[in-house]
């Protein structure tokens, strides 16, 4: 019995050694993942919160540089090198720097990104991107919590959107999609490998981004003439080549072929699309 209530004092003391007080930390931290094209980014931050103080001017000066969050730095991740409202961003990972002030905002990439807060000692070779740009400090309603939101706007360009209490601010980020898109074009299409999905997707790529029509059109033939039964979706981007191509005729024919398999199976959505084209082209 001893024993016993030896053992269980043990597993107490043990048990207390290790407990702790569990409680909700002032900035939560938060962790955005983002796909702009081809180009993975990403950006890990804490949010302070406004709880009912003056932020701007305030709690964060004005004219003087700012973490852009709480806790360790503000970290944005580049998969590929990029361009910051037109200028030149290797790849890598930085620590975002802000120096607010009534009407434009600073922002600094800083190559250095392991710091809690700013560097003890500043090294202006680290400084690998600088610009100033104008923000909105009227927003009608109150952000609490600080946060920066990623929107894609097409294929190769997104704006990063950075707000807290009543201002707005943020920037451009391009990515190289032709570039890469290009390069995976001519890698896998000059091999021995290349199948009809390969040159389907580039041609579907070449229709959409506008490019050398005849080029979609050579490749989307190569892609029919590899598949056995064409799907309602790849007729229906084959008919589309053929237009972009002037050749209406052949369009026609193609956007029925599509129309017919759609209606077979149950899809309205591409049996309107089909039909909408076939009216627009006078076939209907």
């Amino acid at each position: 019995m001893k024993k016993l209530l030896l053992a269980f004092c043990s597993l107490s003391i043990v048990v207390s050694a290790h407990a702790q007080v569990m409680t909700p930390q002032p900035s939560t931290s938060s962790k955005l993942e983002q796909t702009i094209g081809m180009t993975d980014v990403s950006v890990t931050y804490s949010r302070p919160r406004v709880k009912g103080r003056k932020i701007f001017g305030d709690l964060v000066p004005f004219d003087n540089m700012w973490r852009t969050g709480a806790n360790k730095n503000t970290v944005f991740t580049f998969q590929h090198d990029v361009r910051i409202d037109g200028k030149l961003l290797k790849a890598g990972s930085y620590a975002l720097y802000t120096v607010p002030s009534d009407g434009n905002w600073e922002f600094i990439f800083y190559s250095n990104s392991e710091n809690w807060g700013l560097p003890k000692n500043w090294d202006d070779s680290k400084v690998a991107l600088r610009f100033s740009k104008k923000v909105n400090n009227k927003l009608k309603s109150t952000v609490e919590a600080f946060s920066i939101v990623i929107n894609v706007q097409s294929d190769d360009r997104a704006f990063v959107a950075l707000s807290w209490e009543n201002t707005f601010a943020g920037f451009t980020v391009k990515v190289p999609t032709d570039k890469l898109v290009q390069q995976s074009i001519s890698s896998t299409l000059n091999s021995d490998g290349a199948k009809s999905k390969d040159y389907y997707a580039a041609a579907v790529y070449y229709l959409n981004a506008e490019k050398d029509i005849a080029k979609a059109e050579a490749w989307m033939d190569t892609a029919m003439s590899m598949t056995d039964n064409p799907k309602f979706w790849q007729l229906r981007q084959q008919s589309l080549i053929y237009a972009a191509a002037g050749k209406t005729k052949e369009a026609i024919k193609t956007a029925k072929k599509s129309l017919a398999s759609a209606q077979k199976a149950g899809n309205a959505d591409y049996v309107k699309l089909n039909e909408d084209s076939l009216k627009a082209w006078g076939a209907m």
